[in-house]
Parts: C-alpha cells; sequence; structure tokens
C-alpha cells in the first residue's frame, strides 16, 4: 500500500520551498485572490492575487510595445533567451516537479517527466532560431527572384489547462519567443503557483540576456481573465489548450476580429489490438495510457477496439493489472495513479459509468469508488475498465477520467471504421505485429487522427513531432516540425533585377 499522505501543512511547506528556490515571494494578496488548492488532499493552500483588469491591460500594452523591438532581434540572439530559460529550468527541474504534483497530482515520475518537456521544447526552440526558413520560387519573368519570408507575427495569448500546467505553456511560449513574437499567458486557475515559478524563471532569463521588459506576461484569474486574450485585437494569435466546448466559443470570437487561433481540445482517443498483436506490449501500453495521469490526459487512450478472438484474453490480462494499480499519494515512488483534480471530476466519472451500465455496459475493472480511506477530502479512484456495445452513447464522448471503455471488431476495416466514429481526433494507435495492418492504419484509408502509432499506446508525444489533432480536436499543431510557421507570418517577395518592367501572365500594359 502507497505510504501515509503528506498533510494539507506539509505539501504547504514543500510548496513555498520550491517557490523560495525559483524567486517567487507569496505576499498577503490584497483585493481579488483566488486559492491555490491541492488535489493531494482537496485542500486549500495559499491565497494568490487575482490579476485586475487595469494589471491585464498593463500587461497587453507591454507585450505590445517590446514585440515592436523584440520582433528586430536577430533570430540567434533570441534563441539566447530560450537557451537561458532551458538552463534555470533544469537548474529547478526538482522545485517545478513538486509544484506540479502538488497542484496537478501527478506522479511523481510524470511531473518530471514534464518539466523534461519544457527543456527539451527549449532545446528545440534554440535550434529553431537559426532554421527559420523561407524558399525560393521560380519566377515565370527574366531577371526577376520570387520568393517566401516568414517574419514575426506579434503577441501570442496563451490559454493552458490543469492538466498540464507548464509543459503546453513551454511548447508555445520556447517557439514564440525564438520566432520574434512576445507571449501574454493566462494559465488554469487551478495550477497557479507552478504558473508563478514559470513566470519568475523566464523573467530572470529574459534579465539574464537582456531581453526588453515585457516578452512575457503572466495573467493570473478566471474566465473574465482568459477572455480578455480572445477579445483583445493586439493578441494576434489565440493559443488555447481545453475542452471542444471552449473551443467552440474561442474560434469565432477570435475569428470575429480576424485573429489566429490555435486549439488543442477534447480527445476521445482509441487504440486497435488485433489478433497478431504482442499483448505483453499491448496491456503495458494500454494500461499506462488508460490510466497514466488517472485519465487526465487528452491523449489518454478511453477506447479499447479488440478483435473477437483475443478479446477475451486481453481484458483478462487487463483486469488483473487494474487489480495491481497502486493508487494513492503522487509523491510515492510506489503510485501508479494519483488523484483526479476535483470532486466535481469524479462525479463526471461516476456519471459516464453509470450511463454506461444504463446502456447495456459491464463494468470488468474497477468501479469508480471514490477511495475515502485515501483522503476523504480528495477524488482518489479505482480505474474502470467497462465492456461496451458499439452502439453505447457515452463512448462517443470524452470524460476527463480512466475509464476504459473494451469494444470488439470482426474486420480491421471494421475496427477502423468504429475508431474514426467519433467526433474527435486527437491521439490513435494499433498494436500489431503484421505490417500490412499497421500501413492500412496509418494510411489515408486508416486513423483520421492527426497523431497515429504503431505498437505504443495513444499518449506520451516527444518534442519534435508536431502535436493535434483533427475534428473537434481543433487542428492545431505545436511542439515540433513546422509547427512554428503558426506563430510567423509569411509575405511573397518579387524582386525585378532586369532593368525593364515584364508583368506576369505575358500581360501588356503601356
Amino acid at each position: 500500500m502507497p505510504r501515509t499522505l503528506p498533510t494539507t501543512e506539509d505539501l504547504r511547506t514543500r510548496a513555498r520551498a520550491a517557490l523560495d528556490h525559483v524567486g517567487v515571494t507569496l505576499d498577503d494578496p490584497a483585493g481579488d485572490v483566488l486559492h491555490a488548492r491541492t488535489p493531494l488532499t482537496g485542500e486549500n493552500l495559499f491565497p494568490v492575487a487575482a490579476t485586475t483588469p487595469a494589471a491585464a491591460e498593463e500587461a497587453l500594452a507591454a507585450a505590445h510595445q517590446a514585440f515592436l523591438a523584440w520582433r528586430s532581434t536577430p533570430a540567434p540572439q533570441r534563441g539566447e533567451l530560450v537557451r537561458r530559460l532551458g538552463e534555470l529550468l533544469r537548474e529547478h527541474q526538482e522545485d517545478l516537479a513538486d509544484l506540479v504534483t502538488i497542484e496537478a497530482g501527478k506522479i511523481r515520475s510524470e511531473a518530471l517527466g514534464e518539466v523534461q518537456e519544457m527543456i527539451d521544447i527549449c532545446d528545440f526552440a534554440v535550434g529553431l532560431s537559426r532554421q527559420l526558413y523561407g524558399r525560393t520560387i521560380a519566377s515565370e519573368r527574366p531577371g526577376h527572384r520570387l520568393a517566401e519570408t516568414w517574419h514575426p507575427l506579434g503577441v501570442v495569448g496563451v490559454i493552458s489547462a490543469f492538466n498540464f500546467p507548464c509543459a503546453v505553456w513551454s511548447w508555445n511560449t520556447a517557439v514564440a519567443l525564438a520566432c520574434g513574437d512576445t507571449v501574454v499567458w493566462k494559465p488554469s486557475e487551478l495550477t497557479p503557483l507552478i504558473s508563478l515559478a514559470c513566470a519568475r524563471l523566464l523573467e530572470r532569463a529574459a534579465e539574464d540576456v537582456g531581453a526588453p521588459d515585457g516578452v512575457h506576461r503572466l495573467l493570473i484569474g478566471d474566465r473574465a481573465v482568459g477572455e480578455r486574450l480572445v477579445d483583445d485585437p493586439r493578441v494576434a494569435l489565440v493559443s488555447a489548450t481545453g475542452s471542444t466546448r471552449m473551443g467552440r466559443e474561442v474560434g469565432p470570437r477570435v475569428a470575429a476580429r480576424f485573429g489566429r487561433s490555435l486549439l488543442e481540445l477534447g480527445g476521445n482517443n482509441a487504440a486497435i489490438v488485433t489478433p497478431s498483436a504482442d499483448l505483453d506490449l499491448a496491456v503495458r501500453g494500454i494500461v499506462f495510457a488508460a490510466a497514466g495521469t488517472a485519465g487526465q490526459r487528452c491523449t489518454t487512450l478511453r477506447r479499447l477496439i479488440a478483435h473477437r478472438d483475443i478479446a477475451d484474453t486481453l481484458v483478462a490480462r487487463l483486469t488483473a493489472a487494474y487489480a495491481r494499480l497502486p493508487v494513492g499519494d503522487p509523491f510515492d515512488e510506489a503510485t501508479l495513479v494519483g488523484p483526479l483534480i476535483s470532486s466535481a471530476a469524479l462525479d463526471r466519472m461516476q456519471e459516464a459509468v453509470a450511463r454506461a451500465q444504463a446502456e447495456g455496459g459491464k463494468v470488468l475493472a474497477g468501479g469508480g469508488r471514490r477511495l475515502a480511506d485515501v483522503a476523504p477530502d480528495a477524488a482518489y479512484v479505482e480505474p474502470v475498465v467497462v465492456r461496451v456495445g458499439a452502439q453505447t452513447g457515452v463512448v462517443r464522448e470524452e470524460t476527463f477520467a480512466p475509464i476504459l471503455y473494451v469494444l470488439t471488431y470482426d474486420t480491421l476495416e471494421e475496427a477502423i471504421a468504429l475508431h474514426n466514429d467519433v467526433p474527435q481526433g486527437l491521439s490513435s494507435s494499433i498494436f500489431t505485429r503484421d505490417q500490412a495492418e499497421a500501413e492500412l492504419f496509418l494510411s489515408a484509408e486508416g486513423s483520421d487522427c492527426g497523431i497515429a502509432n504503431v505498437n505504443i499506446g495513444t499518449s506520451g508525444a516527444e518534442i519534435g513531432g508536431a502535436f493535434g489533432g483533427e475534428k473537434e480536436t481543433g487542428g492545431g499543431r505545436e511542439s515540433g516540425s513546422d509547427a512554428w510557421r503558426a506563430y510567423m507570418r509569411s509575405a511573397t517577395n518579387t524582386v525585378n533585377y532586369s532593368g525593364r518592367l515584364a508583368l506576369a501572365q505575358n500581360v501588356n500594359f503601356l
């Protein structure tokens, strides 16, 4: 069994020590506050000052003014700011991981992994600062050069969610800064402490390299604070991570003022397991993808589509694995599943399980029960496996909790149709040792998701490959490949060095 949970006072002490190490001082706030809380015990930690409307306006004005200088700074010099941030993140990896666990409830290895992801994107963006390539295009006119160049876009507004409270910020911020943009960040109101720590480290990095004041600003608050970023015409790009419902509001509002949006929204991810699959590998990949982070990743595995011939064997192995999953204190190295973020999240999970059962589903493992003996005011819960039919309606919805729905299929074409028959399109996988099956899944006739994996689960993305999805997942791409183009504007240039005027398409005029 996991050891006894730390008390809320223990967590306050640990959080304050981490904040002190990175240079954040928590003064007694005046005016509006929100309360940093911990899902480990379900109790409040500290009051934190909320950003006032006047402070939000000052932050946006400062970011816009800083952009006017930052855009003219050579890109390799901009990369030095990101390099320094990466050095500070390395120096304070343990401190930041403590805050991630305390506020988001992630187990220790996942919290350290999230900070490592920030370090990795800094390395990526430093290299990118010397690779913001345009292209030369063949001109139809003699003595002309046709080219495409890329320029900084402006202020980037970042709205992030609780489940990756700092990694998603870094995906956007490191790349945006290298591209010559400035950043205003509105994090989840559930994770203000890790946000303050990251913002302070970037502030220190900016001081160390002499970057303009205002290259990064932090807004702490509720929905109204985020709406400032959505509606302000000085914000050229709004990168928002959250629910599909949130994206339905953000996208049209940004578009109405002809701004740009980059949306990373809900996922309802599935894995297909074929008769040829290595079941040892599949079970390990499925359990981590479905129960890791207590099911609170956008890439969490929520639907398992198993071939009828191996479904019973696979389910038996999964239920045995689920019975051994240690749920409890995320600071304990033996724990694999920490708490849900809140009691409201637990309520939604239990409602989804009840709906699945009402529609004919059968609970095979867990049950969605609150584990009150771990912490009576927190939301520790048993991960659940439910066997359902293809017509079960709740399967088409994303519930941010460790629920794994199991469906069966007879042909791979049927499996792919089941896989694609949901509104979301983020991450997907297939477990198979048949190359033809793998290639079909990766083809245009296969997975309709932005991420498609073979013999690995749906969660766990590496920096370098673009992250994002299709359909109601929003279509955004971050953290790799040519995702940097979202943070820049392109210009087509024509240079005439011929000494005479030649019009395109052989047009004659004068």
